[in-house]
């Protein structure tokens, strides 16, 4: 049993592209573990909406009239809030809504929230029977858990 030795020949140029091959599957395989198993983020933003985006309305019933409340929000701020189907007859009745309205919605876009909101003596009642309204709408807004 005569063992031979046995000489193994190797190029530089077999080398440097076998270094090179290894080199694009190890970037190949972390390129497709980022691209197609990394998605466990987004379900944890969908759960911390604030809102679910739309518009919704609050009813204020004032002697067989009725004023629409309208609230627009997106998925964390509330875009606006406004008065629908004011009838000139519970414009003139109530004046003080378009005012007030206008005042608390500056106050509550500004800091999305309805905490902390000043209103004036004056349209004490009138502000408080909004911001029901308000909070109404936005309890419609929230998502349920």
């Amino acid at each position: 049993m005569s063992r031979q030795t046995k000489i193994l020949v190797l190029h530089m140029k077999e080398l440097v592209y076998t270094a090179i091959f290894a080199v694009l599957g190890i970037i190949l395989v972390i390129l497709l573990v980022t691209m197609f198993g990394g998605d466990k983020k987004e379900p944890a933003k969908a759960a911390s909406a604030t809102y679910i985006p739309g518009i919704y309305t609050s009813s204020i019933d004032f002697k067989n009239r009725s004023v629409d409340v309208q609230v627009i929000v997106d998925k964390n701020h509330i875009k606006d809030i406004s008065l629908v189907e004011l009838t000139d007859s519970v414009a003139v009745m109530y004046p003080l809504m378009e005012p007030t309205i206008e005042h608390l919605r500056d106050q509550i876009v500004e800091q999305q929230s309805l905490e902390g909101i000043t209103y004036e003596s004056e349209n004490q009642y009138t502000s408080a029977v909004l911001m029901h309204a308000i909070d109404q709408a936005l309890q419609k807004a929230a998502p349920s858990e």
